[in-house]
């Protein structure tokens, strides 16, 4: 049996590859050899640099991450490979199947059938490495629910925010306008047909934002991972309007001004994130719907567009500093086995 390699983070700002024997699948498992793996770099940044809040359960949606926060951790979760071998008791045309499964960057992994998603007839491994943020995408755009002729602002350009951008400009939305620190993404941004696509950090931003959005957004989306920017989106929402906050801080502290305007603007701040569904949703809604919807989603979009660097998986190390340290040269950067 091969070794299995698998990125591991060992402490802030150090991450490396380490290998263990890799054991026969038992009954009903299968054995996966990675193909590829998207680095999700918001979360997975805050992981690197030790940003993680110490005791919170690492994902108990996902199996495959299983314990709290803590050096060593094995992390990432959007895996693409194809089945090479079978333990007792499936059927033999899984064998060669490309799939993809929730697991950390790792050459290779057991799965049940319960655990990984066949790829979609046509689509390829780059397509479909991008599913958990596509899902996200889908659950940002389910929980702020657009309304027709809505003006909507999206703060943060990265892989999720364009994903989500790129799902709000198929609705008969007034406006659409996005905010990126870094011009390729602003450019991505503006090649989906938004209104507009703003840089945060120029002078007179918000100055800016008024005379595009006079009144203020109906509905605005912080995604850009920066808690200061969870200022800017609630500056930028009229009265009565929703913020869905998508990013996550980890342990980053966030100072909220809401002393001045948003004391009487009834503004209603929604928490965000996909590991459950919005509970009003639940009884029409569950998560198996909302993967089709995703794939549907991803075969639209194509996102693999937006696949910037590609990394030997032995030099993953090299990819997180890419992303730690030179953050404007990237979109989506992924790893090859």
């Amino acid at each position: 049996m091969p070794d299995r390699r698998t990125v591991t983070f060992v402490g802030p700002c150090q991450a490396e590859v380490r290998c263990e024997a890799l054991p026969a699948p038992p009954p009903g498992q299968m054995l996966v050899k990675t193909r590829l793996s998207a680095i999700s770099s918001g979360t997975e940044l805050l992981i690197y640099r030790g940003q993680f809040p110490g005791g919170l359960p690492v994902d108990e949606s996902i199996p495959a991450l299983p314990g709290d926060f803590h050096y060593p951790l094995c992390y990432g979760y959007a895996a693409v490979g194809n089945v090479v071998e079978l333990g007792a008791g499936l059927p033999e045309d899984w064998l060669g199947r490309p799939v993809f499964s929730f697991q950390p960057h790792t050459s290779h992994f057991l799965a049940t059938p319960a655990t990984v998603f066949p790829l979609p007839e046509g689509l390829s491994p780059e397509s479909a490495c991008f599913l958990p943020n596509m899902e996200t995408a889908v659950n940002f755009v389910q929980d702020g629910a657009p309304l027709l002729g809505e003006h909507v602002m999206v703060l943060g350009q990265g892989i999720v925010g364009l994903l989500t951008t790129a799902l709000l400009s198929q609705f008969p939305l007034q406006s659409l306008i996005t905010a990126d620190k870094y011009a390729c993404r602003r450019n991505a941004s503006l090649a989906l047909g938004v209104t507009a696509s703003l840089d945060p950090q120029a002078p007179g931003f918000r100055e800016h934002l008024r005379t595009l959005l006079p009144a203020g957004a109906d509905l605005t989306y912080e995604l850009s991972g920066a808690p200061a920017t969870l200022n800017d989106a609630i500056a930028a929402t009229m009265f009565s309007g929703r913020v869905v906050i998508g990013s996550w801080y980890g342990s980053k502290p966030v100072q909220l001004d809401l002393g001045g305007a948003f004391h009487r603007s009834r503004i209603r701040l929604i928490s965000s994130q996909v590991s459950s569904l919005a509970p009003e949703l639940t009884g029409r809604w569950d998560k198996s719907r909302r993967f089709a919807l995703a794939w549907q989603a991803i075969q639209r979009i194509r996102p693999e567009k937006w696949i910037t660097q590609r990394f030997p998986h032995e030099a993953a190390a090299q990819a997180y500093q890419l992303l730690d340290h030179s953050p404007s040269e990237s979109i989506q950067v992924i790893l090859e086995y």
